[in-house]
């Protein structure tokens, strides 16, 4: 999806467009390397081996819970592209709040791994996007 949005924004979102997909994928990159640093300094466990009544079918992607990788991802791609287009904010807050509940419902994360991903996703692409425009 995010891959999608940036092919169109390079293609159709002219200058805007640009600095937004340069913004977010700063952003996304350096988003993946916070995650995942915090994954092995935390060490936080799934909900589901704490939780009985978790039912959680699918297999995570990797072993440690906080913070939400999903969720930094998705706000560090979209903010930055509703600051360049805002005309479309509504429509794409939508998804990376729907990408974050994605994450809670199966199990995947605690409602705290989801909050610093928002969090964090979103300062990663507020900062981005300053320092690239």
């Amino acid at each position: 999806m995010w891959y999608a949005l940036g092919g169109s924004l390079l293609l159709g979102g002219g200058t805007g467009g640009r600095l937004a997909v340069a913004a977010a994928a700063l952003a996304a990159g350096v988003g993946i390397v916070v995650f995942l640093a915090l994954k092995k300094a935390t060490r936080r466990r799934r909900p589901r081996e704490f939780e009985a009544h978790c039912r959680a079918t699918l297999l995570p992607p990797d072993q440690f819970s906080f913070p939400s990788g999903h969720t930094i991802t998705a706000f560090a791609v979209v903010v930055p592209v509703m600051l360049a287009l805002p005309q479309h904010g509504a429509s794409l807050l939508i998804c990376a709040l729907s990408v974050a509940a994605s994450r809670i419902l199966p199990g995947m994360h605690f409602l705290t791994d989801v909050l610093a991903g928002i969090a964090l996703g979103t300062l990663l692409g507020l900062f981005a996007f300053r320092l690239l425009a």
